[in-house]
């Protein structure tokens, strides 16, 4: 695995290597030469054609330099992920990001090593325009969408006011630590401090998704975490805009603090309406992609990052839009496309957010070798203590409000899982580097590397051992079944109808509703006629066999295939042997009469022989009308009968209790004022002189039997 690692860097500090020396611009041009040699003025300058002698063999690397250098980019990057799941122990102590980013900075070391200058770093525009709107599709389009709308307000709550809380918190925490060092940090205003809040508050979903999907804690837990930090972002973004357009203004007054609000909320609003136009007209299009499946995936891909790039040209949420257009067209498409089709999308969504992801790493690691670091002990410490505070004191405020509004509480140990893993990643990093230039932005730059570096590696690093610590739930084991799913919409119309009853229109109140919105008019617009499914039951089987596809990679092991199970005992299977085959035996000889509800038998209530089908006898005692003694009481063999039996009875059909009950009935006598009759046996069931009654069919247990 060394020498997997080790060639990339390289190849990739070579390469680097002989382009400082030989960079394009640097290269001698001919000057004043005759036509009849060959060049050609174009472009600006000569290119030469060397028609002197024929070359059998020649180079040239700049006429492939952006894609070779991509291509080694993304090698380095798979192979570096390749030696980490190959690495023994390592998965499991260190996550991947922390791996990756290792990594990155010694390729980066290397670099500087060979070029003796700074490596090249990643551009806010590479970042935001080609590598993170992968990511945000994947996380998007295999959004748990139940768990997701039934926690969205908490969500909201997080995501809008926690990050006023942490942007604002921190801006002014950070402002008043400048005006008490004011030798070295009195250059920095009140706005550059909030816009240094802006950016630094930012929990990167990139990095929460890579260290809590190792950990596989509850859904509620991870729906929180993620969907916190993706629309995190989103707030951050638009709250980082608005400060630069705020530090871009001669002067802030009043109106423009109102117009900046009016703007966040439009941005954000914005973005989720070009999110839903997109995903709607991509439904419509897979509709009518039943003679050209081989391209219905590219719609996905097509206008998911169209309706990204549109929300950015408009100045909108583009986090808001992608995510809004792949929830929007996920339940449509997956119904309309094959299941090859499915199969593809899913499988290049993971390949292309999962190489994305682990280039953002490794380019975190090479852009910290940097030549324009700045460094300050009282503005480093005092964000990284600011961090961690205003997060922890937010959830703990949040949530004793949100608590008492909803029906699972959260619980202390999430909060703690979930202050703990806001963990810092590559949306601020790219933030950092749009910042207009002025004195103290190296500052900015260390402080926010040193800030990302100690919540992934740190915070990373130790949030497993903590939730292990904690006992943290973790997630359900096995992907529900349908019967599962069949009574969670049962409970779901039992509530809505409640709801409606009572006259509150609560969640379950408005999701009936959309439901049957969704059912009567979209379905049948948006969804072709040969693939609507009739049966609601039909399409929950459906859904759930594609889950269950898509889930067998990142779902845990139903068994841990560390664990080997013990062999039985010969004597255990001979127990077991008896036990079914004396079952077995005692189902066979069984002789049910047939019945129908429409042909009972007329003297049904005189028919004491025949028991129906009861509840077990361990949910609670049958109530049987017991003959009673002359003093009141119940004799002891009814005693006996009424109490609670361990048989697993299944039905019962002997007529013994019957007799008994007869002859009890016998020694009472006048003390019953039932006739006599209504306790014998029927003459159609009653048993033949010659012929052994029938027994009674139980599942005793070998240590029940014992005993």
């Amino acid at each position: 695995m060394a020498a997997l690692w080790t060639l990339p860097l390289l190849l990739s500090a070579r390469l680097l290597g002989c382009l400082a020396l030989t960079p394009p611009d640097e290269l001698p041009q001919p000057h004043n030469l005759p036509p009849s040699l060959g060049f050609n003025i174009s472009h600006g300058g000569p290119s030469v054609d060397l028609p002197m002698a024929l070359r059998v063999f020649s180079v040239d690397y700049h006429h492939v330099q952006a894609p070779f250098e991509i291509v080694l980019w993304i090698m380095l990057a798979s192979l570096a992920k390749l030696g980490f799941h190959w690495s023994g122990r390592v998965p499991a102590v260190v996550p991947e990001s922390c791996v990756l980013i290792m990594v990155g900075l010694l390729v980066g070391g290397v670099i500087y090593g060979v070029r003796h200058s700074a490596p090249p770093t990643l551009s806010a525009d590479a970042f935001f325009l080609f590598l993170l709107p992968p990511i945000v599709l994947d996380a998007g389009y295999f959004l748990p969408g139940r768990l997701f709308f039934e926690n969205l307000g908490t969500i909201l709550w997080y995501a809008v006011l926690g990050t006023l809380w942490n942007v604002l918190g921190i801006g002014l925490s950070l402002y008043g630590v400048c005006l008490l060092a004011q030798s070295s940090l009195g250059d920095v205003s009140l706005l550059h401090c909030l816009l240094f809040g802006s950016l630094i508050a930012a929990v990167d979903p990139v990095a929460v998704l890579s260290v809590f999907q190792e950990m596989h804690v509850n859904e509620q837990l991870h729906i929180l975490v993620f969907g916190e930090s993706l629309l995190n972002d989103a707030v951050t973004v638009v709250l980082y805009k608005l400060f630069e357009s705020f530090l871009r203004l001669p002067s802030v007054s009043g109106l423009d603090v109102l117009l900046g609000g009016c703007r966040v909320v439009v941005v954000g609003l914005g973005g989720l309406c070009v999110g839903l136009f997109f995903g709607l007209v991509a439904a419509l299009t897979s509709r009518f992609t039943s003679k050209a499946q081989v391209i219905a995936p590219l719609f996905v891909f097509l206008y998911s990052y169209l309706s990204y790039l549109t929300s950015e040209m408009l100045h909108l949420s583009g986090i808001m839009a992608i995510v809004t257009c792949a929830v929007t067209m996920k339940q449509y498409v997956e119904a309309n496309v094959s299941e090859h089709s499915n199969t593809s999308i899913q499988y290049f969504l993971k390949m292309w957010s999962s190489v994305s992801e682990t280039l953002i790493f490794i380019f975190l690691g090479v852009s910290t070798i940097q030549d324009v670091h700045m460094w300050s002990w009282p503005f480093v410490c005092s964000t990284l203590l600011l961090c961690l505070i205003w997060r922890a004191t937010g959830v703990l405020l949040l949530t004793a409000v949100v608590n008492k509004l909803r029906r699972n509480a959260v619980t202390f140990r999430d909060q703690f899982i979930i202050a703990y893993g806001g963990l810092r990643g590559a949306i601020c990093f790219s933030l950092v580097f749009l910042i207009d230039d002025f004195p103290k932005k190296r500052l900015f730059i260390t402080t926010t590397i040193v800030v990302i570096l100690f919540t992934v590696f740190v915070q990373g690093m130790t949030i497993k051992p903590l939730v292990e610590l904690l006992d943290v739930k973790r997630k359900k084991r096995a992907l529900p079944t349908v019967s599962e799913e069949i009574h969670s919409r049962l409970i779901d119309h039992l509530l809505a109808g409640i709801e409606d009853v009572v006259g509150y229109w609560g969640q379950h109140y408005w999701k009936d509703k959309f439901e049957q919105f969704n059912k009567k008019y979209l379905r049948r617009f948006l969804i072709r006629e040969d693939h609507q499914a009739r049966s609601s039951i039909l399409r929950v089987y459906q859904e759930l066999e594609r889950r269950e596809q898509r889930g067998d990679e990142e779902a845990p092991p139903l068994v841990d295939p560390r664990s080997h199970s013990r062999l039985l005992l010969p004597e255990e299977m001979d127990s077991i042997r008896r036990i079914l085959s004396r079952n077995l035996q005692n189902f066979n000889n069984k002789q049910t009469p047939a019945y129908s509800r429409h042909t009972l038998h007329q003297d049904a209530t005189t028919d004491r022989t025949r028991k129906p089908l009861h509840r077990h006898q361990s949910l609670g005692e049958r109530r049987t009308h017991w003959p009673q003694m002359e003093d009141g009481e119940f004799s002891e063999s009814h005693r006996v009968r009424a109490g609670l039996s361990r048989s697993h009875t299944v039905c019962s059909i002997s007529p013994r209790p019957v007799l008994q009950d007869s002859s009890a009935t016998a020694q009472t006598g006048p003390a019953d004022p039932r006739p006599a009759g209504d306790d014998q046996v029927s003459p159609q069931h009653q048993v033949p002189a010659g012929r052994t009654p029938k027994k009674q069919l139980s599942f005793v247990l070998e240590n029940e039997k014992q005993q």
